[in-house]
């Protein structure tokens, strides 16, 4: 009943964050599955891609039917960050199987978490400043970061969607809802190649959690992706950075008295 809890409790904060402002669910579930469970990183990180590929699936279905998806202009944001979810995943697996490399990458996951709660709770997601960057200056920019978010989509699992956000609002002057929308659908097939590239290198994880992860993940991503389109992006954005803030605070907590 406690591992069924623990990864209820871990999908449904992944599905609400993918949800309402395009999160992956790794910045969510890989921290409570290292802190709680005591998986592996690579494991965690394996079941948290799973988890994000039907969430981001459904959320973008979601999005879609607002009007707030436009791939025309982010196919080389896509094609970049696929490519390199892929390395990142193979880099993963040789930084993760040692003790060191555990050690850093569970606390990685937990500070990235609580810095990007505050990061949404100091400045909300529709205060985004725009970019006036133009041309072959802002191309460079867009795969300069599609490399780095593809290559910590695939070795940590987490930052994607908050990397693409940004890219999609500052870089590309995307309006907000469009962002995430366009964010939750490249997610979906980033967070497919990294699961697949993890479970091929390392095996399938434990079958319990991943199953009742996905399932809660998908859930929670259903409904807060159809609340999304309807409320205002500041509320979004303070509700996410309140949740993770206080996720990220109790799971630091646990990993310094453990």
């Amino acid at each position: 009943m406690y591992e069924f809890l623990i990864c209820a409790i871990a999908g449904i904060g992944a599905g609400v964050a993918t949800g309402f402002v395009g999160l992956s669910a790794a910045v969510y579930i890989a921290p409570i599955l290292v802190t709680f469970l005591d998986a592996s990183a690579y494991d965690a990180i394996g079941i948290a891609l799973a988890s994000d590929v039907l969430a981001s699936a459904v959320s973008s279905v979601n999005y879609s039917r607002h009007g707030n998806i436009d791939l025309k202009h982010s196919i080389p944001l896509l094609s970049t960050v696929l490519g390199f979810t892929i390395i990142g995943s193979v880099i993963s697996y040789f930084f993760s199987t040692t003790t060191i490399g555990n050690t850093a990458m569970s606390y990685w996951s937990v500070l990235v978490s609580l810095g990007m709660g505050i990061q949404f709770l100091l400045r909300p997601a529709n205060k985004a400043r725009k970019n006036e960057t133009i041309g072959k200056t802002r191309n460079t920019l867009v795969i300069l970061f599609g490399i780095y978010t593809g290559f910590v989509c695939g070795f940590q699992g987490t930052g994607g969607g908050v990397m693409m956000l940004f890219i999609l609002t500052t870089v590309m002057n995307y309006e907000l809802k469009t962002a995430v929308g366009t964010s939750v659908f490249i997610m979906a097939f980033t967070a497919l190649i990294g699961s697949v590239s993890h479970f091929y290198i390392n095996g399938i994880p434990n079958l319990f959690q991943l199953t009742v992860c996905v399932l809660y993940t998908l859930a929670a991503a259903q409904i807060s992706s159809v609340a999304a389109n309807w409320i205002s992006e500041s509320i979004s954005g303070r509700i996410i950075g309140t949740f993770l803030t206080v996720s990220a605070i109790i799971m630091l907590c646990v990993n310094i008295l453990q």
